[in-house]
């Protein structure tokens, strides 16, 4: 995976299959909020990576997925290790739904996140 802020997080692939990734992430001092916590934008960017993944793995000629709608319901605190998974839905011509869930290591659901994707694909060369 190419993707410097993903990188800057320190994000890594679990797994990926067609249309299902999951990432992990120990967060640090630098991922915490005041309280000690996964700040909430880690914990969306990490969602919305992972679903970004899993909608673009559904198609190989398709070199990204862009966010068009994110929305995240936040249930638990998160700390220690954390594990995002991404389920691509449904897809139609340009534009992929997808699931997105968080855990702890007790596979405690700590987020749970829904997204629309538009799949990009590389410029076509003019004759």
């Amino acid at each position: 995976m190419y993707m410097p802020f993903a990188e800057l997080l320190g994000l890594r692939v679990g797994y990926k299959r067609t249309g299902d990734v999951g990432l992990e992430l120990d967060l640090r001092e630098q991922h915490m909020n005041s309280w000690r916590v996964a700040h909430g934008g880690v914990v969306m960017s990490m969602l919305d990576i992972v679903m970004g993944m899993s909608a673009k793995s559904l198609d190989e000629t398709s070199i990204g997925a862009t966010t068009v709608e994110l929305k995240t319901n936040f249930i638990k605190a998160a700390t220690g290790c954390v594990f995002a998974r991404g389920l691509a839905q449904r897809a139609g011509r340009s534009l992929v739904f997808a699931e997105g869930e968080l855990r702890n290591d007790a596979q405690e659901l700590l987020a749970r996140a829904t997204g629309t994707f538009k799949l990009r694909y590389p410029a076509k060369e003019s004759d």
